[in-house]
């Protein structure tokens, strides 16, 4: 399963970017809204773009299909390589399916049913955004419905990457993997969460204090046999 950072944070994307572990970016308007307003919006995307490479989501704010098409080839003229982020609405669909034509990769995001999931993959996004955590948020298991996404696209054989988001602890990076996504985007901290674990502090600190009373030892031995 691939990994991406859901994140407009350009310190937290240059230190994973670092690690060698993410292939893509997610960004939307609240996290790009979080970040230095004094730093044009295309700059920062570009930014990120050249940090990581790969998948760059890159969401408009139309809430009409025309509206998202102009935008999604305005964004498209200043960054060819970028995946537009649409909205799972009607007229997100009808934007989908116009820039499917157009062989534009889409992200169709705010996903949370399986028939939701469905309609985006048949109006030709490429990328089918399953939100967990706010699933889980109003009393709902976000897993469930991702379980039953994979469940669906492996018995009809559905090409379109299924996507988890809106992920809120690592063991939701687990299940999805378990599940069969393609790709989870995971925030900074849940990521930094993922990657940490105190037995690995144990015993990095056991092997290091061993070396280093090795090390002691030998230094000893050997003032020992010059003084003899």
């Amino acid at each position: 399963m691939e990994l991406f950072l859901d994140s407009a944070n350009i310190d937290h994307i240059r230190e994973i970017a670092s690690y060698g572990i993410i292939t893509g970016v997610t960004t939307n308007p609240s996290l790009l809204a979080k970040e230095d307003p004094s730093v044009d919006v295309r700059d920062r995307i570009l930014e990120i773009h050249q940090l990581v490479g790969g998948h760059c989501s890159v969401e408009v704010v139309s809430t009409d299909a025309e509206g998202m098409v102009r935008e999604a080839e305005e964004i498209l003229s200043w960054f060819p390589e970028a995946t537009i982020k649409i909205p799972m609405i009607p007229e997100g669909l009808k934007a989908t399916r116009e820039l499917a034509r157009q062989n534009v990769p889409v992200n169709m995001t705010l996903i949370f049913s399986p028939t939701q999931a469905l309609a985006a993959h048949n109006a030709g996004a490429r990328y089918i955004s399953i939100f967990l955590g706010r699933l889980d948020d109003i009393a709902n298991d976000g897993l469930r419905v991702l379980a039953d996404v994979c469940e669906i696209w492996d018995v009809q054989g559905l090409d379109s990457f299924i996507l988890a988001a809106s992920l809120r602890h690592p063991m939701h990076i687990v299940e999805a993997a378990r599940l069969g996504a393609n790709i989870a985007t995971v925030p900074y901290a849940v990521l930094k969460k993922a990657l940490h674990h105190p037995l690995t502090d144990a015993g990095l600190e056991k092997f290091l204090a061993d070396y280093h009373r090795l090390q002691a030892e030998i230094q000893q031995r050997q003032q020992e046999s010059v003084t003899t």
